[in-house]
């Protein structure tokens, strides 16, 4: 059984928003947190993987239907593999991005920008940091999107 080597330190509001890619099932729900871990990113990944495999998350199609979606969207001001290949990702177009995988951690999070279900939940718990390549912030990013996209997380009734 996976356990994260790590403390939760925040913990968004749940939002529901349209499946991702649009289209491709029911509402998802998403929530992002804060944690404190001495684990290196490869690691947290791993660790994040088994807890996907015991909810049955399987990998069989890129942006496919999942049962739990786990992401490493930053480990602080950490830029990897490198400068150069996060913004490589990052600047992908929106068709190259469905057909390629990158073949190692990228961190930031190259969709990271471009995606409210991603943002809105960060805002909730992280509005003030910023990215190590752009200097963009959380709130920056978030109030960047159209509103359109905004608009699609729906906070969920808190109980």
């Amino acid at each position: 059984m996976a356990n994260l080597d790590a403390r939760v330190t925040a913990v968004s509001r749940f939002f529901a928003t349209p499946a991702f890619p649009e289209g491709t099932g029911p509402d998802y729900v998403n929530a992002a947190i804060v944690i404190e871990s001495a684990q290196s990113p490869d690691e947290l990944l791993r660790d994040l993987h088994r807890i996907e495999s015991r909810f049955e998350r399987r990998r069989e199609t890129r942006w496919g239907a999942r049962t739990l979606d786990l992401d490493l969207i930053a480990q602080g001001q950490i830029v990897a593999p490198d400068a150069a290949t996060q913004t490589l990702w990052r600047d992908l177009d929106p068709e190259a991005q469905q057909r390629a995988t990158p073949e190692t951690l990228i961190l930031p999070h190259p969709r990271l920008q471009d995606r409210a279900f991603v943002l809105g939940p960060l805002h909730d718990i992280a509005p003030h940091w910023r990215h190590p390549l752009t200097g963009l912030s959380i709130a920056e990013m978030f109030a960047a999107l159209p509103q359109a996209l905004r608009e699609t997380l729906r906070p969920l009734a808190e109980t």
